[in-house]
């Protein structure tokens, strides 16, 4: 895996909270407070569909979005756990992975466009950075 030239995407960067590094991604919490919603973006420039990266690159992504639904679950107690990798309005390779609720908004259709989103305050931020940061171990 190579990191250099490696840049998020404005729109991930203006829209999500950083919570570290893995391996091959970077962790980001979406700035949303209507959902537990992880994205995981692969540190490897130029990428837009998960065929574009290597084969041992495909298998870290599909280990780390195992790795990031279980700490999802264990920490939210969903009903059920969504991902995604669509890539139409932000084409940077990227996977969402959101814990869904039967009795949240979109239930039981996509989150996208049910609800405005309801970015955290600083305080709320920081707290949310603290959780993840602790239940998903980045950096180490």
């Amino acid at each position: 895996m190579s990191e250099a030239g490696f840049e998020l995407h404005p729109q991930l960067a203006a829209d999500c909270l950083v919570i570290g590094d893995w391996p091959l991604c970077r962790l980001l919490r979406m700035n949303d407070s209507t959902y537990p919603w992880l994205i995981l973006v692969p540190r490897v420039p130029g990428m837009r569909d998960m065929i574009d990266l290597s084969d041992s690159e495909q298998q870290r992504l599909m280990s780390e979005i195992g790795q990031a639904s279980k700490v999802l679950r264990l920490v939210t107690r969903p009903d059920k756990l969504n991902v995604a990798a669509l890539g139409n309005a932000v084409p940077q390779l990227h996977v969402h992975v959101i814990a869904r609720f039967t009795k949240d908004a979109a239930w039981p259709k996509p989150i996208w466009g049910v609800v405005a989103p309801a970015a955290f305050s600083a305080e709320e931020a920081a707290a949310e950075l603290a959780k993840w940061r602790a239940a998903l171990k980045p950096d180490q």
